[in-house]
């Protein structure tokens, strides 16, 4: 079975997942990747083998849904749902597929990407084998005001995202590529933001495990952001409700106080919780806990060996869609013996 020691070590083998609305270069970061020596023992998952155009990478057919490819890959689709294709790779015969040792996801452009992480996170057999390396979210350039401001699944991929990798940058004029940035930085303060044209075939840059990069948790400012109805210089504008809450909590957190806030705040307004995300000092505890959510669907918490930075404050970054953040931070303080940071004037 393929990955089989590797699994047996204890080690679920790492699922990333790459989304994206329609036309926004999925495939095309997917096929610059896979050239990368490092992803000779990949398999990826897409929906229809014929669509996402990896006809010249293509040598032989394994069998009725596999496809070996140039550099070692496996291609497969998704014929029925995630959950079953992730099973059937792992009940395959050792002869019929080469071992493996990563999985990565291609969504549809329309896809909300909470389905596939819950799938990833909440069922019993999947959660043993594989566990959720990131999310990487490919946004047009040249569209990304028309992906945001009409299509709401656009924004919960910009949400969901670990990475954001802005695509079609050759076409588009600096001061549009800058807007852009600034949208996404905005709108997901929590995600490292790349040019597609600067990641040529470095696999290890794009999908790097979330926590193991941990920077753009511990380079945000507190603040509160306003959603923007439009920016005045490009006529970039996102989801007129939905917006970014950054905080920054001065004393070690009660854990048992916050999961239990944590587990009302998405039990009620999950749908409404793009993502919450965040480095927390707990009490008694001399190592930070990275957690991790997006909408109802709650990442396992995982201790890290050692503090990223000297700071060592809890730092939380919530999106949320038509969510009061002053309300969201008042309820937090008070189920914790935490004192929110005040943003300075400077940071602010």
């Amino acid at each position: 079975m393929a990955s089989e020691s590797t699994i047996a070590a204890g080690n679920p083998i790492p699922v990333n997942v790459i989304t994206g609305f329609l036309g926004s270069g999925k495939t095309t970061l997917l096929q610059r990747l896979l050239r990368s020596p490092g992803m000779s023992r990949t398999v990826v998952l897409i929906n229809e083998l014929g669509e996402i155009g990896l006809d010249h990478l293509l040598v032989e057919r394994v069998d009725e849904a596999l496809v070996l490819l140039q550099n070692g890959c496996i291609c497969c689709s998704i014929r029925d749902d995630l959950k079953s294709a992730l099973r059937g790779l792992l009940s395959r015969e050792r002869e019929q597929i080469p071992a493996f040792d990563r999985v990565v996801i291609e969504t549809t452009g329309l896809a909300d990407p909470g389905p596939v992480l819950y799938t990833l996170l909440g069922e019993p057999v999947v959660r043993h084998s594989f566990r959720l390396g990131n999310v990487v979210t490919t946004v047009d350039a040249l569209n990304a005001d028309l992906h945001l401001s009409r299509n709401p699944e656009g924004v919960k991929q910009v949400a969901a995202a670990d990475r954001l990798v802005i695509t079609k940058t050759d076409l588009a004029d600096p001061a549009r590529i800058a807007a852009v940035r600034d949208v996404l930085s905005r709108t997901n303060p929590s995600a490292e933001i790349l040019d597609a044209a600067q990641i040529g075939v470095d696999a290890d840059r794009v999908l790097v495990e979330q926590t193991r990069d941990l920077a753009p948790l511990t380079r945000f400012r507190p603040h509160v952001g306003e959603p923007a109805a439009a920016d005045s210089a490009q006529g970039l504008q996102h989801n007129a409700s939905v917006a970014s809450l950054s905080l920054a909590l001065d004393e070690p957190l009660d854990w048992t106080a916050f999961g239990i806030w944590l587990s009302l705040l998405l039990h009620r307004h999950g749908d409404n919780v793009l993502r919450v995300k965040g480095i927390l000092r707990v009490q008694d505890a001399a190592a930070p806990v990275f957690i991790n959510a997006v909408q109802h669907i709650v990442h396992p918490p995982q201790h890290l060996e050692r503090w990223p930075t000297a700071d060592h404050r809890s730092r939380i970054v919530f999106i949320t869609r038509g969510i009061d953040h002053a309300l969201l931070a008042r309820s937090l303080a008070a189920f914790s013996s935490s004192r929110v940071g005040a943003p300075t004037p400077e940071e602010a």
